[in-house]
Parts: structure tokens; C-alpha cells; sequence
């Protein structure tokens, strides 16, 4: 066959016209007159002129590249199937990905390289254009209505994010290949930051209103990989919404850091509802609507669902916050982030949070799952890094504020004094040493200039894992352990409602319905729905998540440890002074962690297989101390704790050994239950008396508990006759100062609790339960009822012989616990027997009369007021007031009596702890003479009553039968 003659053979083109032919393809454009007009293609005519002008020929190479792009993004007059300056870039660097890719066959090694520089020149600079137009989209025209060009490229990330396991649809198409990695990797932060801020913002956007069951995995994986990437790692950190300084109307700083910053609204995702700012798809109507007419494999679907999506959420946040720790150009912008987010959000741990103040208690939540990740590391190595927790950080910080905290056994002025004091010490031994340089400089200087020195404040130097274990234990009280109130509170009110609403369905069905009564079922089924979703909603993001649990359970594990390692270590007794620096720590870095372990303690299986020694020896240790711990409420906590680890409550084999075999808690135990037992008596508040029973309560069964548990008898033996002597000793001494001081028991304030005391002794000794008492060898325990029984009697015929005022069988009369009129009667009879002195016997007997009158009289007396306003009674006793007061910072009326007595045990306002002595009482005189008017007036009306029906003629009855 016969070959092609020249004249036929393609014409070879040459290596400029081959590049000219690449380049304008990858950039769309032409420079003449196209014959057959395409509108994707651009005619750039004017840049033709200017090369023609110049003397250069009409091709697109390598030197001309950056004039063709930017001419042909400046174009004035886009034609209609234009696109966007940031998508025409976006769609170039692709054509140039597939030229590179086409001129692979090229044989000629020279041509090929030549065609491989120029394109990779081209796409660097539509890569630097593609930066530039994302950080201002203005710099180029573009179609009216165009996308924003970070919109355009958040697309193109969240596209890349898409899982393929995810049935959503990604929100736009995918980026070509390579041009995100690209666009990113290959800048500085100078080039990348504007386009950044943008970006960040719309990022924040597109989760802001998602709940849970929202679509936040793809935006939270771009925020994943942005950090990844230093330059954008270090574009994030100083966004303007990392802390957002600009206030919103009527929204609190804290609540700002939420709904502003960029990391907040990844932080505002939860299962956990938001009322005031909802997120969607609401979780509790979307898994627990109706939840009473559930299969529970539903209900159980949904907390598994949950838990997981939130796991997702708290890992990938962890994951973020990581990286940015990791970076040191970015890691102190962070610390600053979570401390913002502490100190703005303070006021979530009173009993009222402000939604529109406080960030909402999803995010903190999610917070508290984070930051607990970030202390897994040394979580796991506790022992060896507990050192590294420096105490000085409470006081010496320049991040969170803790003085304001109250501290375990410490007062304000007294932490702030401690400070100053270390701070001039601090000063003082500065201040020396900086002379002895100087002078050794001065000596050293050999005709030199002196360094001058300048004095600087103290500045501490704390590790990360000191500083987060501070933050997490901040937050977890902000975080977790509200929402577990929050949580109870809930539980109450739907129980309280629920009653509520079985009352008034039952109340319907036994025919008493009415249009009033329906709107009232409507209203409370409105509500139990709603407060059974929330319920569920916590349940689900809390308390079915046992992995979060027993990672904050060794958080506070931790926290035991540190703050043991403070007074010494784990060793009994404690030292006769408690440091100052234990004292000083906040109060709810320990009651946190008894909370916790209540709660888990209450959850089957939460605390399975956790280790609870240590937590057992620090209650051990610190229940009984008043010098260490001042707060009995949190010291009766840990009884409930330990009440909840007896194996009949916990269920768990575990928890007997502990009580059985555990050292400290054979040898102290049962003395330190006992103590407090007695330390009880002297706490004070508004609820003083429901608290003081159901803590008395959890003792008293903890010590029966005790009691069968062989291991613990030898204590037992050793405190029954110990205490026994020393009661014995205590009512002798009682016996003798009421015969001859009596005026102090007689005292208004004194006398009910000093007749209630003896009533109670009198009723143990001679009342229906007596023979209980009766003890094995009593006389190795010191145990002497009948000598008890006879120095009881006598102190109430002491103190009744200085009663001038007639006041103490009133008081005996009053108590309605222990009194009876025949309990004694009864004792009187016992006296007898056992060789009483008959004087006593007689005067005890006289005593007996007046009290059983005085019970008479005040029946009368209630009979005639009637019903008392409610302003008249005393909002403790709800007695009538004879001496109200007003206390001067909550400003509530009560009676004085009742205010001296609770002011004998606890010092401050039981409405409100705020500091309170007997002088700062202030009479409330109105309201006094008001009580007295109305008395007057009752027994009036009465007086006016029975004459008139003493008055009335014979024929009435008759009249009436």
C-alpha cells in the first residue's frame, strides 16, 4: 500500500500553538473572532489588541497566563451562561487537572514538560485567584444573585464530608479532584485568612438550628479537617466570632458564646431541648412523643440512637479542640475560648438560670462529654500525674476567677487573706533577691552599665493537664451535675402533675365533670407531655450513657485523690490543722462528686465493675470532720452515698466487701456515723427539720446495717460504752445545773427544746418500747436505765421549780412527738419501784397535772381563734407569731423565739445563708399589735357567743323539736 503524500499528511503544529490551544481551552477563552460562537467561551478582544499592539503574537502561553485570567474574569459584559468568578476558577482548575492528565501521551519528553510547567503555572494562579475571590467577592463582576463564593466552596466541603453510609444527599455537587486540598494546603495564612472568615461564618449557619437528629456530621467533619490545616487552624482562632465581643439585645454574654461563636453552635447540638432557641427536628415529640402507649424496644431504639449521635458529636468536638491543642499557635486561644465560656456562664450553678443570660444546658453538657475526652489521658495514669495538679492555679490563675466559689472550710476573707498574705510574703523574698543580683552585678560589672531590673508580678507557669483538670471540674459543675438537677427537678414536677392529673380524670369519672375540669385535664396532659419528652431527653443524653458516667466517675476519682494528697494522703486521724490550701478548694469539687456517686449508685450497672475504695476511705475520713469540712449537708451526703452502697440497695456483690473488709472503714466507721449523727443537731435552715430526719434516717439505717456485719462488732463494743459513760456523765451534769441555774432552760427560746429532749428520753425509758433497750451485760457497756430514768425526773422538777412564769408545762404540753399524759403516769410508777426519791415522785406528778391542763388550754384557745391568716403564723412553725421580726436580708416576718432558737446552731438567715445575730432582728411592732387586735377580737366574739347562748329562752328546744 502505498504511502500518504506530504501534500495530505496532518499539518504539525508547533509547541506555542499546541500551549495556545491547552491554555484557552482551561480557560475558556479565545483572542480572535471565534467562527462559530460558543456562550461558555469568551472573546477577549481588548487583550488581543494590547499583545497585537505590543508586537506579540495572538496565543495563550505561559507569560500572558495571569493578563487572560484576570481579563476574563474582569469582563464587564458576562454572557448568560457565565458562571461566577469562584466557580468559573473552580471549573478551570479542573480542566487544567484533565489537560495535565491528556498530555501524558505526549512522546516528546521536551514538549511534554514545557506543556506540565505551564499548565501547573495556570492552575497555581487560579488557585491564588480562587483564594482571593473568596475573600472578596467583589473583586471581579458577577451575575446578579450569584452564591457567595465561601457558600460555593462550603458546598464543595460538605460535599467531600459526605459519608457514603448516609442516605441524606449531599447539598451540592463535589469540587474537582484535588482543588480542596489545594486551595487550602498550598496557602499561608495571609492568602487563606479572608476567605476564612466567611467560610467559618456559614459553617456556624449550617448547624445552628440542628438538633441531634440534625445534619451536623458533615459540617462538624469540614471543621474536623479545616483544623487540621495550620493555616486555617490559625484562622479560626482569630475569627471575630471565636469570642464574639459584639453584645445582642437582650442576650447575656454567656448565652452570646453560644449562639455566636463559631464553635458554640457545634456545641448547641443536643437531644436535650432548648425552649427559647429550638433546634429541629425536635427530639422529644420526633422519639419519645406519647411515650406511655411505646413499645419499650421503641423507647429503647431511641436512646440508642441518641446516645450514639451524640457520641459522634462529642468525639468529633474532642477531635477539634485536640488538633488546636496540640498547635502552639493556636492552643492558648483555646484555653482562652473554654475559660470565656466558664466565666461568662458562672450563674448556671444558682437555682434560677436566666436562658436569655446563660448558654442552655445542652451545650454544657456536650462540654462536660468534651472536656472529660480531653482528661482521658491522664485519667488513665492518674496516680503518676496527679502531681502535675498544681493547687496554686485556684489562687493564682489568670483565667477563671475562683474566689467567688465557696470554699470547703474556708470564708472569703479568709481565702483572700491567705492569698495576700503568701503574694507579700512573695514580694518580700523578691524583693531581696533582686538586691542580691544587683549588688553581685554591680560587683561583677567591671566599669559596665548595670542591668536595671524591674520587679514583675507573680506568674505561674501550669501544665495543660493542670490547667484542664480545673476547667473540666468548672465545667462539669456548670454542665453535667446541673442538668443532673435540672434532671430531678423534672422528675418531681411530672410525678407532682401526674398525681395531679389521675385526681382530676378520677374526679371526672366518678360523674363530678364540668367545662372547668375538662380544660384542666387538657391542660395538665398538655404538660406531662412535655415534661415526659424533656424527661426522656435527658434520660437519653445522660443517664443511659454509662460510658460518660464512668468517665466523669474517674474524673471525680481523681479529684478525691488530689485533694486527699493535700492533707497527707489516705491515713487516719487527720492532722489536728487542716491545711489551708484544702480548705481554700471550692465546695463543689467534692459535693459534685458525691452527687455523681449518689446518682450512679441508683442506676443498675453504672457502677459495674468501677472501683470504689478510694471514695470509700475519703468519706471515711472526712464524714466525721467538722474542722475539715464545715458543711454537715455535703457530710450527710456522703452517708446517702454510702446508704446506697449497701449490698440490700446496690444489688452489687462488690459493695459488701467493701464495708467488710476495707481497714479504715472497720475502724472508723461506726464512731464517724455517730458523730455525725450528733453533728446534725446544729444545721439550720428553713427545711431544718425534714433534713435533720431523713439524714438521721440514712445513719440510723447504715448503722443497723452495721450492727449485723461481724467485722464491725469489735468497733461497736468500744463506742456504745464509751458514749454510754459520757451520757451518764452529761445528764448528771444536767441533773445538777438545772437545780441551780434553771433561768437559762426557761429561756423562749430554750424551753420547747429542753422539754422536747426530755420528753424523748422520758419516752424511751418508760414508754411502750422500753424493754427494747435492754442490753447484754449492760454493766461492761455502762449502762444504767434506772439511774437514767431517776436523774431525767429530777431535772424536770428542777427546772419546773424555777418556772415562775408558768411557761414549762406549756412547752412539755406543745411537743407532739413524745408527749402523752400517761407516759408519766407511767414513769411515776417505774420511779416508785425502783426506789425513786418520793419528793421528786410528788413534785413530778404536780408537773404532770399542769401540762395535761395546759394541753387543755391550748386546745381551747386554738378552738376560739379559728383560722389564723396566713400573715400571723410563723413561717417555720406555722404557729401564731406573740414576737414577730423581720430579718433584715431576706426581709421575712417570724418569731422571735423561733429565730433565737435556730440562730443557737447556725449563724445566718435560713431564708437565704446570708450572716445573722440575735441584734440585727428587727421588730416588726405593726404586726405585732395586729396579732394582739385579732386575739382580742377572737376572744371577744367568742365571750359574745357563749353569753348569748346562755341568754336564750327556755322554749328554744321545744321550739326546735
Amino acid at each position: 500500500m502505498a504511502s500518504p503524500s506530504p501534500a495530505s499528511a496532518r499539518p504539525q503544529r508547533s509547541p506555542d500553538e499546541v500551549e495556545d490551544i491547552i491554555l484557552r481551552k482551561i480557560l475558556l477563552v479565545s483572542l480572535t473572532p471565534p467562527a462559530n460562537p460558543s456562550p461558555a467561551v469568551a472573546y477577549l478582544e481588548l487583550t488581543a489588541a494590547e499583545l497585537l499592539s505590543e508586537s506579540r503574537p495572538l496565543l495563550a502561553l505561559r507569560d500572558a497566563a495571569e493578563r487572560l485570567l484576570i481579563d476574563r474574569l474582569s469582563l464587564p459584559d458576562l454572557p448568560a451562561a457565565s458562571q461566577p468568578p469562584f466557580t468559573f476558577l473552580a471549573a478551570a482548575f479542573g480542566r487544567a487537572a484533565d489537560e495535565a492528565r491528556k498530555i501524558s501521551t505526549i512522546r516528546d519528553a521536551g514538549l511534554r514538560a514545557r506543556l506540565a510547567d505551564s499548565i501547573a503555572h495556570l492552575r497555581g494562579l487560579i488557585l491564588s485567584y480562587a483564594r482571593i475571590v473568596a475573600g472578596n467577592p467583589d473583586t471581579f463582576p458577577s451575575p446578579t444573585a450569584a452564591p457567595h463564593p465561601a457558600a460555593e466552596l462550603l458546598v464543595f466541603l460538605l460535599a467531600e464530608a459526605a459519608d457514603p453510609l448516609d442516605p441524606t444527599p449531599a447539598p451540592g455537587a463535589p469540587p474537582p479532584p484535588g482543588f480542596i486540598d489545594e486551595f487550602f494546603g498550598g496557602a499561608d495564612y495571609e492568602s487563606i485568612e479572608p476567605a476564612m472568615g466567611e467560610l467559618y461564618e456559614r459553617l456556624r449557619q449550617s448547624v445552628e438550628k440542628v438538633s441531634a437528629l440534625g445534619d451536623f456530621q458533615r459540617p462538624l467533619r469540614v471543621l474536623r479537617r479545616l483544623v487540621g490545616i495550620p493555616s486555617c487552624a490559625k484562622a479560626l482562632v482569630n475569627h471575630p466570632k471565636w469570642i464574639p465581643k459584639n453584645q445582642i439585645m437582650l442576650i447575656g454574654e454567656g448565652r452570646a458564646m453560644e449562639l455566636s461563636s463559631v464553635l458554640g453552635a457545634f456545641f448547641h447540638v443536643s437531644a436535650i431541648r432548648d425552649r427559647e432557641f429550638a433546634s429541629k427536628p425536635d427530639v422529644g415529640q420526633q422519639c419519645f412523643s406519647e411515650a406511655s402507649s411505646r413499645r419499650p424496644a421503641d423507647l429503647f431504639s431511641s436512646f440508642t440512637t441518641i446516645k450514639s449521635v451524640m457520641n459522634g458529636l462529642y468525639d468529633g468536638l474532642k477531635d477539634v479542640l485536640l488538633i488546636l491543642l496540640k498547635n502552639l499557635d493556636t492552643r492558648e486561644k483555646v484555653l482562652e475560648y473554654i475559660a470565656e465560656v466558664i466565666n461568662k456562664n458562672a450563674s448556671r450553678s444558682g437555682m434560677q438560670v436566666d436562658p436569655l443570660k446563660c448558654a442552655s444546658s445542652g451545650m454544657f453538657v456536650n462540654l462536660s462529654a468534651v472536656m472529660l475526652r480531653l482528661c482521658e489521658p491522664f485519667l488513665d495514669n492518674m496516680e503518676s500525674k496527679k502531681d502535675k495538679i498544681d493547687v496554686n492555679y485556684l489562687f493564682y490563675n489568670n483565667r477563671i476567677d475562683f474566689k467567688d466559689l465557696t470554699a470547703i472550710n474556708a470564708s472569703s476573707d479568709e481565702v483572700s487573706s491567705w492569698i495576700e498574705s503568701i503574694n507579700n510574703e512573695h514580694d518580700q523574698n523578691s524583693a531581696s533577691g533582686e538586691v542580691r543580683l544587683m549588688e553581685s552585678q554591680e560587683a561583677t560589672s567591671s566599669g559596665k552599665n548595670s542591668t536595671s531590673l524591674v520587679r514583675c508580678a507573680k506568674k505561674e507557669n501550669f501544665s495543660f493537664i493542670c490547667e484542664c483538670f480545673f476547667m473540666t471540674a468548672r465545667v462539669l459543675n456548670l454542665g453535667l451535675m446541673k442538668a443532673i438537677s435540672d434532671f430531678k427537678h423534672i422528675s418531681q414536677q411530672l410525678a407532682r402533675l401526674e398525681d395531679d392529673l389521675e385526681s382530676n380524670r378520677a374526679m371526672r369519672d366518678q360523674g363530678g365533670g364540668s367545662p372547668q375540669l375538662e380544660q384542666d385535664i387538657n391542660r395538665l396532659e398538655k404538660i406531662v407531655e412535655i415534661l415526659t419528652q424533656d424527661k426522656f431527653c435527658y434520660e437519653a443524653q445522660i443517664l443511659r450513657d454509662g460510658a460518660f458516667l464512668q468517665r466523669a466517675l474517674s474524673f471525680y476519682r481523681l479529684m478525691i485523690l488530689w485533694s486527699v494528697d493535700l492533707v497527707g494522703g489516705f491515713k487516719m486521724p487527720l492532722p489536728s490543722q487542716c491545711p489551708k490550701k484544702f480548705s481554700c478548694i471550692p465546695e463543689h469539687f467534692l459535693d459534685d462528686a458525691m452527687d455523681l456517686l449518689v446518682l450512679t449508685s441508683r442506676i443498675p450497672k453504672a457502677l459495674e465493675s468501677f472501683v470504689l475504695d478510694d471514695f470509700l476511705s475519703f468519706i471515711i475520713m472526712f464524714m466525721g470532720s467538722t474542722s475539715y469540712i464545715k458543711n454537715p449537708y455535703l457530710r450527710a451526703k456522703m452517708v446517702e452515698v454510702l446508704n446506697c452502697w449497701m449490698p440490700q440497695r446496690s444489688g452489687l456483690s462488690s459493695t459488701a466487701s467493701l464495708f467488710e473488709g476495707h481497714q479504715l472503714c472497720l475502724d472508723y466507721l461506726v464512731r464517724n456515723l455517730l458523730k455525725l449523727y450528733v453533728d446534725i443537731e446544729f444545721t439550720g435552715s428553713h427545711t431544718q427539720f425534714f433534713d435533720k430526719f431523713n439524714i438521721r434516717h440514712n445513719i440510723a439505717e447504715l448503722l443497723e446495717y452495721l450492727w449485723d456485719v461481724p467485722s464491725h462488732r469489735n468497733a461497736w463494743r468500744q463506742i456504745v460504752r464509751f458514749d454510754m459513760k459520757l451520757a451518764n456523765e452529761d445528764v448528771g451534769m444536767l441533773a445538777f445545773t438545772s437545780e441551780q441555774i434553771p433561768a437559762p432552760f426557761l429561756l423562749p427560746e430554750m424551753v420547747e427544746r429542753v422539754a422536747s429532749m426530755l420528753n424523748y428520753f422520758l419516752l424511751q425509758l418508760a414508754g411502750p418500747q422500753r424493754k427494747s433497750l435492754t442490753v447484754k451485760d449492760p454493766e461492761k457497756y455502762e449502762f444504767k436505765p434506772k439511774q437514767l430514768l431517776k436523774q431525767i425526773a429530777t431535772i424536770y422538777v428542777h427546772i419546773s421549780r424555777g418556772d415562775k412564769e408558768a411557761v414549762f408545762p406549756a412547752a412539755i404540753s406543745k411537743d407532739g412527738r413524745a408527749y402523752n399524759d400517761q407516759l408519766f403516769a407511767s414513769a411515776a410508777n417505774i420511779l416508785w419501784r425502783i426506789g425513786g426519791d418520793p419528793q421528786i415522785i410528788k413534785e413530778f406528778m404536780q408537773l404532770a397535772g399542769k401540762a395535761k391542763a395546759a394541753a387543755s388550754e391550748a386546745m381551747d384557745a386554738e378552738a376560739i381563734l379559728g383560722d389564723i391568716p396566713d400573715e400571723f403564723l410563723d413561717p417555720i412553725q406555722y404557729t401564731l407569731m406573740k414576737d414577730p421580726v423581720i430579718l433584715p436580708s431576706s426581709k421575712v416576718t417570724i418569731d422571735r423565739p423561733v429565730i433565737i432558737r435556730h440562730l443557737l446552731s447556725d449563724s445566718t438567715d435560713p431564708f437565704n445563708r446570708s450572716h445573722l445575730t440575735q441584734d440585727m432582728l428587727i421588730p416588726n411592732t405593726e404586726l405585732k399589735l395586729q396579732i394582739e387586735e385579732f386575739v382580742r377580737s377572737q376572744q371577744s366574739r367568742k365571750r359574745t357567743a357563749a353569753e348569748s347562748e346562755i341568754g336564750e329562752p327556755d322554749g328554744t328546744a321545744d321550739m326546735v323539736e
